[in-house]
């Protein structure tokens, strides 16, 4: 692409009104109303003074801003431009915005924490979110490290985290997500909380895994929920939540003493091929030749204690080559890396391991997030930055809700993907009997996507 020079760009002129750049949000943001977001947080958000006066239209700025890909309060400013004023009301200013993200306390946050539950049951009776949730529904909760700069920043610790392959320590926040996903569809939030960078992975997952499971319920999910998190979360409250709440639970474990015994209790004869990255299909003996082994063995955690657990140890084998072996010359004792994972799932060995596996989803969640609204945590206040990462979870599932309406491959599309093809897409605005017509680009190579999702939100006349 190359500039033309018979018809040279010489000036710029920021003087149309009725002109947007994120004409995208006209229905998502008829999306977040019909799913309940205004009316739940007049509902149940109480803040103090005058910078506490109508919190809904605050938080549906804030969130409006993050649909946008505002990731700091001053680019919440987006929500003002051109022609916004004539599309929504209530649009207010980022000074306005920062005030009222400093008047949360703990208690506020938790109030917008239901806000946040609300929505998404309401966007799971609006659209198919959780597809499937009625037979099997994965419940993931995992722990992130949000670095931070500012050392003023009420909160922040120095946490673990890995850079490279590296064990390293940084300065900041602790965020602890839960998300809710089903094999036909991609993860929604559930439920957030924010935590001092020092804090321990699991600290507080047991009671979060308990609203988790409440959300889910109300979302439809039926049948199996099965709670699935990496080894740091074994723990015995996670295990007794799960049981508690009669949910299946699925957690890898540490490699100490008593389960590498177990296995290396397992018979040769146990071991099964699976499908993994590289396996061969051998179709004279029809299975798979894969240098990652299965097999699993009755284990039980905590012995000795009241929290006492018998269940299936699930354990994964790959081989460890050494790279200064002579080619020709093969090992006398092979040695294999395991992997272990403790679980009550009623599922098929392969199928269990599988859907272990899984898990990893969200790590792609929380990559949304730092792409997004959670490239920082703005506020020099703890509770002002539990709430920013509140109201970015209602803007995933928004974003997620959006890429379902909207159809095809944008169901499980990136919601990065979603705010470049449907959200922020320019606009002119043309009033006409008391309606307001939005002209769009012509030649648009997504506009089937937005026209599904216009017409899906859309009751009006016109």
């Amino acid at each position: 692409m190359r500039l033309r020079h018979d018809a040279p760009v010489v000036r710029a002129t920021f003087d149309d009104p009725n002109l947007v750049s994120c004409a995208g949000l006209v229905p998502v943001m008829r999306l977040a109303e019909q799913a309940g977001l205004c009316d739940a947080v007049s509902d149940r958000v109480r803040l103090p003074t005058d910078k506490g006066a109508n919190p809904a239209g605050k938080v549906a700025t804030i969130v409006a801003g993050m649909l946008s890909g505002a990731d700091s309060i001053d680019d919440l400013d987006i929500a003002r431009h051109g022609g916004m004023g004539s599309l929504f009301t209530s649009v207010y200013a980022p000074s306005t915005l920062g005030s009222f993200l400093r008047t949360f306390t703990h208690g506020h946050v938790r109030q917008l924490q239901a806000v946040a539950r609300d929505t998404l049951i309401g966007l799971a009776g609006r659209a198919p979110i959780l597809t499937g949730a009625d037979v099997l529904c994965f419940l993931d909760i995992d722990s992130m490290l949000r670095r931070v700069y500012g050392k003023q920043k009420q909160g922040i610790g120095f946490g673990h985290t890995k850079v490279g392959g590296y064990n390293v320590y940084l300065r900041g926040y602790n965020p602890l997500l839960a998300t809710l996903s089903t094999p036909l569809s991609a993860p929604v939030i559930a439920a957030t909380r924010l935590r001092a960078g020092n804090a321990g992975s699991a600290r507080g997952a047991a009671s979060m895994i308990a609203e988790a499971i409440t959300t889910a319920r109300s979302c439809g999910a039926t049948g199996e929920i099965v709670v699935r998190s990496d080894s740091a979360f074994y723990a015995k409250t996670v295990i007794s939540a799960c049981r508690r709440r009669g949910v299946r639970f699925s957690v890898t474990t540490r490699i100490d003493g008593k389960i590498r015994a177990a296995c290396d209790s397992i018979t040769e004869q146990q071991w099964v091929d699976i499908k993994y990255p590289q396996a061969v299909w051998d179709e004279d003996e029809q299975r798979w030749i894969s240098d990652a082994q299965i097999a699993e063995t009755t284990y039980t955690a905590f012995a000795g204690t009241r929290h006492a657990v018998t269940a299936r140890l699930i354990v994964r084998r790959i081989r460890r080559d050494d790279p200064q072996q002579i080619p020709g010359q093969e090992e006398l004792v092979p040695q294999y890396r395991y992997h272990a994972v403790f679980t009550d799932s009623p599922y098929t060995l392969v199928q269990a391991e599988a859907q272990h596996r899984g898990h990893a989803i969200i790590e792609q969640v929380n990559a949304d997030l730092i792409a997004g609204p959670l490239a920082h945590l703005p506020s020099g206040r703890f509770n002002a930055n539990d709430a920013w990462l509140t109201c970015a979870a209602i803007a995933h599932n928004l974003t997620r809700t959006a890429g379902h309406l909207a159809a095809g491959a944008y169901a499980t599309a990136r919601p990065a993907t979603i705010r470049t093809r449907i959200i922020n897409v320019a606009a002119r605005l043309a009033h006409r009997a008391r309606t307001i017509h939005l002209h769009l680009p012509d030649h648009w190579p997504w506009q089937p996507a937005f026209d599904n999702l216009f017409t899906a939100v859309h009751t009006t006349p016109g």
